[in-house]
């Protein structure tokens, strides 16, 4: 197979460690058959692989590609309305409580079938990876009726099948209680754990199952039953945590071996701690709190410092958080959360491939990793989050192959 040669690289970020070793220089990356084959010094790799083709990264930085954990991707049309809204004060919960929100894209997907979906879909996921994003992460949740949560699924299933992104599918079918369940959230959950998850089962449409649980929508007797049956039908517990107000929502996710937490905004001291022991991945959206107006963010340094691992992701939504955009995030974790630059980029990628339990080194730059790979106009990897606004990015690879 013909062999890659990405040369002359300031900095290679490799994704393993946010201390100096995490960076390498005076490197090569070789790359075959869509996987890292080695990384080290220019002249032995030349050596070793004679006749290779060379990508020239003179004076760039080479870092994964991203891994976005957490995205709402599949929606119908934005709500640029409710954002003037926002804008002249009305909260969240009081945007929703006018029929905005999260049940106005419910209604405009419903409307819509998944041919539909698939082409609006198309368009987001090409602006992802053209800044950066090579795996995403992508839930349900705006159907809240079986059929269309299915419909939603099939929409990514899709898709990930035309690539060249890796998509990976959450189900949320407890995203909100639709309207022809309020008042009777009981009877819905009953919905959602008899009907629903069965049937994306039995599709095999799913990885994770996924609640949002805060006050006023889920409470965590409700998030329990629904994470459980997922679990009973194979598929992994994933949790909205403690985005608005503390409920207990990462102490939940750490007793039932979620593969992440998310949101955390407002979790609680037990909460972080519970996290680290578990092992459950702190998925932080600080684009959601910037957007929403919020003053205060996930304590990111809190949740480093005991010992849990952090990811990054963009929350892309049409309602809270409508950027696909990772290195935003990046600039947004480092100015708002106290992040280190190399910290929020091992977080945005090895630390998301964590979130969604992938195992085969994407997230990284090592020997046997998919070559899912960032070329940066710039020689040092601290400007990523620092140049905010200017696209440095100079290329992506996926699997080796040049798709941006």
């Amino acid at each position: 197979m013909q062999v890659t040669l990405f040369t002359g690289a300031a900095e290679v970020v490799t994704g393993e460690s946010t201390g100096p070793d995490g960076i390498r220089t005076g490197v090569a990356v070789a790359v075959r058959d869509g996987t890292i084959a080695a990384i080290g010094a220019e002249a032995e790799l030349a050596r070793r692989f004679p006749g290779a083709q060379r990508v020239d990264c003179s004076g760039c930085v080479i870092t994964p590609g991203f891994v976005d954990s957490h995205t709402h991707a599949v929606f119908g049309r934005w709500r640029a309305d409710e954002y003037a809204l926002r804008a002249r004060g009305a909260s969240y919960m009081e945007i929703a409580r006018r029929g905005g929100g999260i049940l106005a894209s419910v209604r405009d997907v419903r409307a819509r079938d998944e041919d539909e979906l698939v082409e609006l879909t198309r368009v987001r996921l090409e602006t992802m990876l053209r800044s950066g994003t090579t795996t995403a992460e992508i839930k349900s949740g705006y159907g809240l009726r079986t059929e269309d949560e299915l419909k939603l699924l099939r929409v990514v299933r899709r898709l990930a099948e035309e690539g060249p992104m890796d998509l990976v599918p959450t189900f949320l079918g407890a995203h909100e209680v639709p309207d022809e369940y309020r008042g009777r959230t009981d009877a819905y959950v009953e919905v959602v754990v008899r009907e629903m998850i069965p049937a994306v089962a039995a599709e095999r449409l799913a990885v994770f199952c996924d609640v949002f649980m805060e006050p006023g929508v889920f409470d965590g007797k409700q998030a329990r039953r629904i994470l459980e049956a997922g679990l009973e039908h194979g598929l992994v517990p994933k949790l909205h945590a403690d985005e608005l107000e503390p409920s207990g929502g990462a102490e939940l996710a750490a007793s039932l071996g979620a593969a992440s937490a998310d949101h955390l905004g407002c979790v609680s001291d037990a909460g972080i701690d519970a996290l680290a022991a578990a092992g459950t991945v702190a998925t932080l959206l600080p684009a959601t709190l910037f957007f929403l107006g919020k003053r205060s963010y996930a304590p990111a340094r809190t949740l480093i410092e005991r010992g849990a691992t952090v990811a990054l992701a963009t929350d892309f939504n049409p309602g809270s958080a409508p950027s696909p955009r990772m290195p935003l995030v990046l600039t947004m974790a480092c100015s708002q959360m106290g992040m280190e630059p190399l910290e929020a980029l091992v977080a945005a990628t090895a630390g998301g491939a964590r979130a969604l339990r992938l195992e085969d080194g994407r997230g990284r730059i090592r020997e046997g990793a998919p070559a899912d790979l960032l070329v940066w106009e710039t020689s040092d990897h601290r400007e990523i989050p620092y140049r905010f606004g200017e696209d440095l990015l100079a290329g992506v690879w996926k699997r080796g192959v040049r798709v941006a």
